[in-house]
């Protein structure tokens, strides 16, 4: 049978099998058992091969009201952690047939446009970052079927929550410093209002406060390396005593740690001690290579969407953070002796 040279339509393969477009929707969604005959069926199937004939998914799942959409809204993509978690979800609702949407919120701009005339309308669910949460608002993606990523569980919009084990990365940092003998500890913490990071401040104030004869002081930072280079270069030459380690917040600001350290002569490990925590690939690029915690970014996006999968499906999400990894390399090593 000749192919025509427009689309095919399930009217065209009603008229060569000789049935009703309801028959033939019955047999290509699998639902004719008891309602056509097996041969009528078999005629169906064998005048849409020959005539090229696929079903268009995207009208049928819009007139079902599900798109196998879903929504990933992040922070702006200043890093490759992100485009992890982007890969990560989207390798997981590709093997259920799911497509992902990435959905940047800029920092200092405010959420992107809007890139549905109706998100409610075009999406099944969304995952999202606790650092670009102000971004749900403008798509009503708090009134769709909603994963938070790096978020307290407690205080989430009443949605699942998957987190990395932050708290166990910042004890792992604290730990290995405390072990080389620093007890002078300067947090470069991102100065960004998102519960993540003050899970970070929170775990490394009350490990301290727990070792006798410690010190802690605090500069905040954005995350860039200009501004991590600046609130550095300030919080090392402040009249007083110095600290022998810094414990920045990301990789990042721990490379413009390492840009304020060289600025006012210190050596990094033999006079100051820094670490980081993300492992970017910035962190092997830097010299000397840098300690920092390991999040699995990839396993964070699969265990997002796994997480949403099982919302849709009215079951509840697996439970327990992402185990992270300390990674000691050379930027970390005993203070020099007082």
């Amino acid at each position: 049978m000749a192919r025509s040279s427009t689309r095919p339509t399930s009217r065209d393969v009603a008229r060569a099998a000789g049935v009703s477009q309801a028959a033939v929707s019955l047999v290509l969604g699998d639902k004719w058992r008891g309602r056509v005959s097996e041969t009528t069926a078999q005629r169906v199937r064998q005048a849409a091969t020959d005539l090229g004939y696929r079903p268009n998914l995207a009208a049928r799942n819009l007139r079902l009201g599900h798109t196998r959409t879903v929504l990933l809204v992040v922070p702006a993509l200043t890093t490759e952690f992100f485009a992890g978690v982007y890969t990560g979800a989207a390798r997981v609702a590709a093997e259920h047939g799911f497509g992902v949407v990435l959905y940047p919120s800029p920092e200092g701009v405010g959420p992107a446009r809007d890139p549905f005339a109706s998100a409610q309308a075009a999406l099944d669910g969304v995952i999202a970052s606790s650092m670009a949460a102000d971004a749900l608002t403008a798509i009503s993606g708090d009134q769709l079927p909603l994963v938070m990523l790096d978020s307290d569980p407690a205080g989430s919009l009443g949605a699942a929550t998957v987190n990395l084990d932050i708290t166990d990365g910042v004890r792992q940092v604290t730990d290995h410093l405390l072990g080389l003998g620093h007890r002078h500890l300067l947090h470069l913490a991102a100065d960004v209002p998102s519960w993540t990071f003050e899970i970070r401040a929170r775990e490394l104030a009350a490990r301290l406060a727990a070792a006798p004869g410690t010190r802690l002081t605090t500069a905040h930072a954005p995350i860039t390396i200009d501004a991590a280079r600046a609130a550095t270069e300030a919080a090392l030459t402040t009249p007083g005593p110095r600290p022998t380690a810094i414990v920045c917040d990301d990789d990042k600001l721990a490379a413009g740690a390492y840009k304020a350290a060289r600025r006012i002569g210190l050596r990094i490990p033999d006079d100051l001690s820094v670490t980081g925590l993300d492992d970017l690939a910035l962190a092997t690029a830097l010299d000397p290579e840098l300690t920092t915690v390991r999040l699995d970014a990839e396993l964070f996006g699969e265990r997002g969407m796994q997480a949403l999968l099982a919302v849709l499906d009215g079951r509840e999400p697996p439970r327990g953070d992402i185990p992270v990894q300390l990674i000691p390399r050379a930027s970390t090593a005993p203070p020099r002796p007082s």
